[in-house]
């Protein structure tokens, strides 16, 4: 089972890199997945030489002119870019008979936001307030995520793992976020929805009406943030229907369109590039990330809040990354099964765990959690990631997999 790691490039540069790659291979993983495009974020790394990293956004190799020359949008550089960590690592890894597979986040990148702020998210009250979240339905951000795609490709790694390929959520949409209005789920999710004119004519184009759905998006949210109570319970479709009407719910549907016609113009690209996609739907992240507590609702069945129809890109995709984040194992296994229903059994479903808090307490937990993905369906378990994990924690790996 081809087991992997995620693993910062920073990790590797504070480190060094026959260290990280000797400590991983001692876990039996039989490869290393590498960010090779990344976002901001301030992570505590408690074995760097820094023990408080700051991450920005970008790629850690040069954009190739021939892919970017001609476009609006062109990846920012991480610092470093030019030692080329990627190629090194391709070739240390290959040495060692490991695989290698490159971590991409392609639409949350605040600092392409800010500086083009007509590529993100539009609310429904005409607010560019998600500088974070690049629109998929704009027409520069999809020739910049083929681009990207083709990019990271061409660094020699046997698959691109695509993170962020859908529409973003209202939670998560810059950072240092603030909130004192009660808001609720459903009250979040029409928060959530992009309503610029390339979603806007898309959805008209699928026969929605998109401005109703736009002004009930607006009153709602608006009668909330005026002291209105908040919604209750799950976002579902037959909830959404009840509290917003059947226009805002046909408005968020018509949306797995544009996810699903550029996430299949990302896997050609990849594909004539020589590798193959690996495609990352964010749900199981959304619903228990802080607490390993996730909502009743499984995440696959939860994806079309961000635009993503697994059904669909199961004929488009060869293979797909499920996030566990929960603490029950039986949970993972319910998840994961309902993932390999979705996307079809001759798909290759891979599982996201976190071997340390807030989810996993106990190495034994871990073992359990691997134990249930493999008996879901699961082609492989990786586990994220090493730069923010203890030693002790990191060493559950190996255990849990045996």
């Amino acid at each position: 089972m081809d087991s992997s790691v995620y693993v910062f490039v920073e990790d590797v540069r504070g480190e060094g890199l026959d260290k990280v790659l000797d400590r991983l291979a001692g876990y039996n993983v039989a490869s290393v997945t590498i960010a090779a495009a990344y976002h901001r974020a301030r992570d505590v790394t408690p074995h760097s030489p820094s023990r408080l990293t700051l991450r920005v956004d970008g790629v850690h190799f040069t954009p190739p002119a021939d892919l970017f020359d001609d476009l609006r949008l062109v990846p920012p550089v991480q610092p470093g870019a030019a030692d080329e960590p990627l190629t090194a690592l391709r070739h240390a890894t290959a040495e060692r008979g490991m695989g290698l597979h490159g971590w991409t986040v392609f639409l949350h990148n605040t600092t392409l936001g800010l500086a083009n702020p007509d590529v993100t998210v539009r609310n429904c009250f005409g607010d560019r307030g998600s500088p974070a979240d690049l629109c998929p339905a704009h027409p520069d951000v999809r020739l910049y995520a083929v681009a990207l795609a083709r990019a990271v490709a061409r660094q020699g790694v046997d698959s691109v793992v695509a993170e962020a390929l859908h529409f973003g959520t209202f939670g998560h949409g810059y950072h240092h976020e603030r909130c004192f209005v009660g808001l609720g789920p459903m009250d979040a999710f029409l928060l959530s929805l992009c309503f610029c004119d390339h979603c806007m004519r898309r959805a008209t184009d699928l026969g929605v009406n998109a401005e109703v759905a736009r002004e009930e998006c607006a009153r709602i949210a608006g009668a909330v943030l005026d002291g209105d109570p908040p919604s209750q319970g799950e976002v579902t479709r037959a909830a959404l229907t009840a509290y917003a009407g059947p226009d805002v719910v046909a408005y968020a549907r018509a949306r797995s369109e544009t996810v699903t016609s550029l996430v299949a113009d990302v896997s050609a690209a990849v594909t004539a590039e020589g590798s193959k996609l690996v495609y990352m739907d964010a749900s199981g992240a959304c619903k228990g990330y802080s607490d390993g507590l996730p909502s009743p609702g499984l995440a696959a069945h939860d994806a079309w809040q961000l635009g993503i129809d697994l059904i669909a890109l199961g004929d488009l995709v060869p293979s797909f990354s499920a996030l566990a984040y929960a603490r029950d194992p039986a949970r993972v296994a319910d998840d994961i099964g309902a993932y390999v229903r979705s996307v079809g059994k001759e798909r290759e479903v891979r599982v996201v765990l976190r071997p340390g808090l807030p989810d996993t307490d106990t190495p034994d937990r871990l073992a359990a959690k691997v134990r249930a993905a493999r008996a879901s369906g699961a082609a492989a378990v990786d586990f994220y990631a090493y730069g923010l994990l203890p030693y002790p924690v990191l060493d559950r790996i190996p255990t849990a997999l045996a």
